[in-house]
């Protein structure tokens, strides 16, 4: 066996220096099945991209957590609803010189009036739809939801402006 197809290529290990800077747009894209078990390859691939830009370990988290959350929501609809083919998630990653836009659409079919409510008042009852989008936008800078009869499409922001800031 040829142990040298196995060996590293020192060119894809980081130097620890911080990247270099994005100056021109890119996007990545990742479509996996609507299944919890492919949830990690999602986080997995957005936390790479989001280090890629420069964001803090803590953004970086934040950013991959709310990516995770809008993953979970799809599959606990496709878990509730019986769906007549298998759906899949699709997430896009816009890589912008100032921001980071991180597009997930799901193929989960729906009523179309499953987009939950993110101006509840305190003390009415939120179900886990309503508490992940919630999540979301304390996560990122900026989400938007929208939900029709063939799926979900959860938009997602980040400034790398606000680095400095936090």
């Amino acid at each position: 066996m040829n142990h040298e197809l196995f060996a590293p290529d020192e060119s894809l290990i980081g130097s620890g220096a911080p990247p270099a800077p994005i100056t021109e747009s890119s996007v990545v894209t990742l479509t996996i099945p609507c299944a919890a078990e492919y949830v990690g390859t999602a986080r997995l691939t957005i936390l790479g991209v989001a280090s890629r830009m420069g964001f803090s370990y803590d953004q970086v988290e934040d950013i991959r957590l709310a990516v995770g959350e809008a993953c979970s929501n799809a599959i606990a609809r496709a878990d509730a609803v019986p769906q007549k083919s298998a759906p899949m998630i699709t997430i896009r990653s816009h890589v912008e010189p100032t921001q980071l836009i991180v597009e997930i659409d799901d193929s989960v079919a729906t009523s179309g009036n499953d987009n939950p409510d993110l101006d509840r008042s305190a003390g009415d009852d939120v179900n886990s739809a309503e508490l992940g989008a919630l999540l979301m936008e304390i996560l990122v800078d900026e989400v938007t939801l929208q939900t029709s009869a063939g799926g979900t499409h959860v938009r997602l922001t980040k400034y790398a402006a606000m680095n400095a800031a936090g």
